[in-house]
């Protein structure tokens, strides 16, 4: 509509017309007032969508809300303007069903998202702060709904929800307003995902968004209620919607809408995407079977409509998906709970009632602190947060909400649900009235009796909320067996009378306390169990839940034995089928650790073993009266250090905790912040150094050193720029990652150990032009460059970095270093090219002496003269290699093909071909990670797991891996990185050395040719191996398969590493690059597995352990382009072709067909079971000329790109 409003180039008194010439406020761009100053265009407009196809057309209201409508001073034309915009659509789509009988046309009324935001702040000083509240939300959508029904809308929809609270609000309104009116319409509600992050700006991803607002409208009972569908519209263009409309389309369980914009704004604001594009994409989107609404929004033209409905016309819609009845909330992302699902934590510490702690800050109005209680509460292993103000003192309404929007503004915490706690209703209403995710409502009774029971029933659905049900009638609280049961089963009756899902229903049994001295409560433990196996047995789908602290509070004088008791408790329960419990995670003891002799008589209570079970426990409780939360114990005695004892411990053993403390304490004490570097500072990282050096200390641990010394020096940068000073004179090094590149583990391992010992790091970063690299040098008058690079096009840029460096007159040493180096490399390639001197340099542990020895004058020329020789003899002995190293001729090797026996081989067809995409939780591929190359990234030699009891690096190995395993269940929870794999299986057949990859399975055309190369060195017995031997040749008679696949586990890495690398963490950044390394390898183990059972289907019995994949025990494999057995890189832009990787799964190329993500894996799926790995090894000049021609390249871009594997020089004698 606005585009094509925009397209009359209305000027002020357009908009005004004969009614609004006199209105105070300019009214250009007030796009709905058009309604009634030129209602005759907006016909128009509708009539042209309506004869290009359009089956739904929306009236011209996106704004017409007074909230909205304030900006212009009209907001009291709002019903009016709803109704008579109705009415416009109305008669148009009339007319075109007049023109077209048999063909209906419905009109949706247009609810936009306002222009204010519920749950973000205006402001930055005040992030609780709101310029709008969910009840002057209700207030303007009521009203704009009642015009549009009034105008004979078909239909209401709530559109461009870039906020889920707004939304929320506008469904709450809907509810009321069908209720009231008796008009049963259905809702349609569309989110907006608002960048590429795959987000609203509310940050909700879109399985949140759709948890959030799946509860749609609820008028009444026995009324139709939930929503007629769900979407997303605007902000992105139809290519960048794809991944967000898939994972949509895959939770949804009702249809789903597509709308969006005609591609991204361009620089003069407009919409590039033809017709003809947009078409082609949403008959892809119908096809894969993720729509059942197609549209356009902003840029979209009657041209566009007409062409997606001629587009999309004749295929079936998508199917509704059969998805397990689970609970399902949400706060930024999902949360779903099923039978499946480990026991939910439920965080305990923000409740005013259970918290003194909390309480106090509350009443003391210290809400930052408060905010952070919640934060410990979520890294302590809260899933969900209850909240509850209910204090005698305090304005619980008013705290309850300025508390929930504080939390909405921190995303660590607002990435889980929220637990609204009260016995009063109103504050529960005030704690739902700022939850855009989907909470649960703790909690409703039958205590006030049946109808107050349904209304609230009522309303937690219209809120779109789950809800804590207590065990609790007209009676009392249930407080035997049987009426614990009797209670729940009848609540459950009622609720499902109302319409309410049996999977938001968490029934609470009551929890009291035990060993009270009342011989009535002994059994309250039992009861409750049992009441919890019970309840799921009679209430099906329901979930339970429990105050699990209050069956100790007879014990709250000892923490130890509360904590034990609470440990036990929850052992057993969870075994009967407790699902969650609100409960401290940080201060449970595990169940196997609790003490014998504490265990017993805990164990005793709580089964009521015997007469004595309670004096036993209460006389343990006093001699045990310990901390207060159950944690390791620290050894603080070396904060009795003097500062320059304690800052030296700290470096050595990375602990930064006190740093800032230390630091200040030691620069009071010296003449000048410089000292404190050159002192205590710089004596700890030489303590270090020597550590390292001797093998006492190993890589991460030398990467914790500093992190604790980068935060040390960040505290003193402001006094040593107050007092001119610099920090550290060793040297200056430039490191770098060449262009084309994008890794760079190696490279910021080495910049850190330098840093270590006192050297200025200039960090270039990845992909770094030789020009850059040269320029910076000069800038920043370096005394040192290193360059870094894995994959094999780098070596060639190096090689053209040490030209430059030489040709432009440098004299400054050159390091090279990475995977693919070598010395050889090094000798043979580069160092001939530059006179000054050019070392390789293996790892990290061999940078500091190596460069050491370079800035010295009295080292450096001796040093030289040993690397020069050892490079010298690479090179003769390279040459020698080639000459006695025989190649066989490109005839003589196909004649050593291997023979697959095609005749008596049967190629299995996939269970299912085509291009598949799935994404896969991090707990599901930790049992895929191969540690042993983890371990080797950080320089710790062996083979896992035996590194782990290795005598000199052991106890390095098991720290590490320990903090890799702790940041894996951090990932794995918080859900920041993201693991996603596109495969394909597609029909093929060999040619030759290339394999055809057909368009379909006629194979009449070709769709791709994937080019190989085969093994040319002589040796007896041996076939000359090709990786198009594994495909049956296309003269065979038989149909063959070839499969690819690209994974990636680097989606969100790299905003992980950003926010430690702003912390000064350079030891969590560099872990979290490997550990993301770790998991695309494990993705692409994980994925070849699946693709053996399941899509390909040729082993669907396998079943291996994890260590049979490391050792690759399976049929089949999956070579990457750009390795061993197919070294051409190129090759990755045809894979990316047939997977449509870039788009699907946003992994680029960059110029030199490196990933990026760095963390991704790419590579084809061959089936035979004939294949194995191998190394395609050196060829000659006559293969790389036939390859040259077959892939349509010059000799010299073949040699470029093949240059590792030449068995010649290029230019030289074959």
């Amino acid at each position: 509509m606005g585009t094509m409003i925009q397209r009359h180039e209305f000027e002020e008194e357009d908009f005004r017309g004969e009614r609004f010439a006199d209105a105070t406020s300019p009214l250009f761009g007030a796009n709905d007032l058009l309604c009634l100053s030129q209602p005759q265009v907006i016909a128009d407009i509708h009539t042209a969508y309506l004869d290009a196809g359009a089956d739904l057309l929306e009236t011209n209201t996106f704004s017409a809300n007074r909230i909205s409508l304030a900006d212009y001073g009209l907001e009291e034309i709002a019903f009016e303007l709803n109704r008579d915009a109705a009415r416009l659509a109305r008669a148009a789509a009339d007319a075109a069903e007049a023109r077209e009988p048999g063909r209906p046309r419905w009109v949706a009324g247009a609810l936009g998202p306002t222009n204010r935001t519920a749950s973000i702040s205006p402001e930055v000083g005040d992030p609780g702060a709101r310029n709008v509240t969910f009840d002057e939300l209700v207030e303007a959508y009521t009203e704009q709904a009642l015009g549009l029904l009034e105008g004979g809308v078909d239909l209401l929809l709530v559109e461009t929800a870039f906020d889920t609270l707004n939304a929320k609000a506008a469904l709450f309104a809907l509810s009321g307003v069908l209720e009231s009116t008796g008009i049963d319409v259905p809702v349609m509600v569309s989110g907006t995902i608002t960048d590429q992050s795959g987000r609203t700006l509310s940050g909700q991803t879109p399985e949140a968004f759709y948890n959030s607002v799946a509860h749609g409208v609820h008028p009444g009972p026995g009324r139709p209620s939930g929503l007629l569908s769900v979407g997303l519209n605007c902000a992105l263009g139809i290519d960048q919607l794809r991944p967000h409309l898939e994972e949509l389309s895959g939770v949804a369980t009702v249809p789903i809408s597509c709308y969006p914009n005609a591609g991204l704004p361009n620089e003069f604001g407009e919409y590039d995407d033809t017709p003809e594009h947009m078409a082609a994409m949403a008959r892809e989107f119908a096809q894969a079977g993720f729509l059942n609404i197609v549209g356009g929004c902003c840029g979209t033209t009657p041209d566009h409509i007409r062409a997606m409905a001629d587009a999309v016309a004749g295929l079936p819609p998508r199917m509704i998906p059969d998805v397990p009845r689970r609970t399902r909330l949400a706060g930024l992302e999902p949360l779903t709970i099923g039978p499946e699902s480990l026991f939910v934590n439920v965080g305990e510490r923000t409740n005013v009632t259970g918290s003194r702690r909390f309480a106090r800050l509350i009443e003391e109005d210290d809400y930052g602190t408060a905010v952070e209680v919640a934060l410990h509460q979520v890294h302590g292993g809260a899933q969900i947060l209850d909240v509850n103000m209910d204090e005698g003192l305090l304005d619980a309404p008013a705290a309850m909400k300025r508390f929930l929007n504080l939390l909405a503004s921190e995303p660590e915490i607002a990435r889980i649900p929220v637990m609204v706690d009260s016995s009063d209703w109103q504050v529960i209403e005030a704690g739902l009235k700022t939850q855009q995710g989907k909470g649960i409502v703790n909690s409703i009774s039958l205590k006030d009796g049946e109808d107050a029971f349904r209304e609230r029933a009522r309303l937690v659905r219209r809120y779109g909320a789950a809800a804590v049900v207590m065990a609790f009638d007209e009676d009392g609280q249930a407080d035997t067996l049987d009426r614990r049961i009797e209670i729940c089963q009848r609540a459950y009756r009622v609720l499902l009378e109302e319409g309410f899902p049996p999977q938001d229903i968490v029934f609470d049994p009551n929890v009291f306390a035990v060993a009270t001295g009342i011989e009535e409560h002994e059994q309250y433990a039992i009861w409750f169990i049992e009441s919890v196996r019970r309840v799921k047995e009679a209430c099906p789908h329901v979930l339970t839940s429990g105050g699990i602290s209050n069956v100790s509070f007879s014990f709250r004088g000892s923490p130890e034995v509360r904590e034990a008791m609470h440990s036990a408790f929850l052992y057993h329960a969870i075994a009967a089928g407790l699902d969650m419990g609100i409960v401290n995670a940080g201060a449970l003891p595990v169940y196997d650790d609790i003490p014998a002799d504490l265990l017993g008589p805990i164990e005793d209570v709580l089964f009521a073993r015997h007469p004595r079970a309670t004096e036993v426990l209460t006389e343990l409780a006093t001699q045990r009266t310990g901390a207060t939360e159950h944690r390791a114990k620290e050894d603080l005695s070396w904060r009795e250090l003097d500062v320059h004892g304690r800052l030296g411990h700290a470096l050595v053993h990375g602990i930064d905790q006190y740093v800032a403390e230390d630091v200040e304490e030691a620069r009071l004490g010296m003449p000048a912040a410089l000292h404190v570097i050159e002192g205590p500072l710089m004596d700890g990282m030489n303590e270090v150094g020597d550590r390292f050096g001797s093998g006492r200390m190993f890589l991460p641990q030398v990467v914790k050193s500093a992190r604790v010394m980068k935060k040390a020096v960040g505290y003193l940068v402001p006094f040593l720029e107050a007092e001119k000073a610099g920090a550290m004179d060793k040297g200056k090094i430039l490191l770098a990652t060449v262009k084309g590149d994008v890794h760079d583990i190696g490279k910021n391992i080495v910049g850190v150990v330098l840093q270590c010992n006192g050297y200025e790091i200039v960090d270039l970063g990845v992909m770094v032009p030789a020009e850059r690299i040269l320029e910076r040098a000069r800038e920043e008058n370096v005394d040192v460059i290193g360059l870094s690079g894995l994959i094999t096009p780098s070596l060639g840029q190096m090689v053209h970095v040490a030209k430059e460096m030489q040709r432009t007159g440098f004299r400054i040493p050159l390091l090279i270093g990475g995977a693919t180096t070598s010395i050889a490399h090094t000798a043979v390639k580069i160092e001939q090219h530059y006179e000054s001197p050019t070392v390789h340099v293996l790892d990290a542990s061999r940078a500091v002496g190596t460069v050491a020895t370079l800035l010295d004058e009295g080292r450096r020329d001796d040093f030289m003269v040993g690397i020069r020789a050892t490079y010298a003899e690479a090179r003769q002995r390279r040459e020698a290699r080639s000459a006695r190293s025989d190649l066989l001729s490109m005839a003589d090797a196909r004649a050593c093909a291997a023979d697959h026996d095609w005749v008596n081989y049967a190629p299995p067809a996939p269970a299912a071909s085509g291009v598949h995409e799935f994404e896969v939780p991090v707990s599901e591929l930790r049992d895929f990670i191969d540690w042993t190359p983890f371990f080797q990234a950080w320089e710790l030699a062996g083979q896992h797991p035996a590194i782990l009891d290795d005598e000199t690096v052991g106890d390095a190995a098991r720290d590490l891996l320990a903090d890799a395993e702790s940041l894996l269940d951090e990932i794995d929870a918080s859900g920041a990185i993201q693991a996603r794999a596109v495969i394909g299986l597609f029909p093929a057949n060999a040619v030759g050395d290339d394999i055809d990859v057909y368009e379909d399975e006629s194979r009449t055309a070709v769709r791709a040719r994937l080019h190989h190369l085969r093994q040319q060195f002589s040796k007896k017995g041996r076939t000359a191996q090709c990786l198009a031997d594994l495909v049956a040749p296309a003269d065979a008679g038989k149909a063959d398969w070839v499969g690819g696949f690209v994974v990636t586990a680097g989606l969100g890495v790299a905003e992980l590493v950003a926010q430690a690398e702003s912390e000064q963490d350079d030891y969590r950044a560099i872990l979290i690059k490997s550990i993301a390394d770790r998991l695309a390898e494990a993705l692409a183990e994980y994925s070849h597995a699946k693709v053996r059972r399941e899509f390909w289907g040729y082993a669907p019995d396998e079943s291996l352990a994890s260590a049979d994949f490391i050792q690759e025990a399976y049929r089949g494999i999956r070579p990457a382009p750009g390795y061993p057995a197919c070294p051409d890189h190129t090759e990755k832009g045809t894979l990316f072709g047939l997977l449509d990787a870039e788009r699907r799964l946003g992994v680029s190329l960059t110029e030199s067909f490196a990933m990026t993500p760095t963390a991704s894996v790419a590579g084809w799926y061959f089936a035979h079971p004939g294949s194995s790995y191998f190394g395609l090894g050196r060829i000659g000049r006559d293969q790389v000329e036939d390859y040259a021609t077959r892939k349509g390249w010059s000799l010299a871009e073949a040699e470029e790109w093949l240059s590792p594997n030449l068995a010649y020089e290029p230019g030289g004698t074959p």
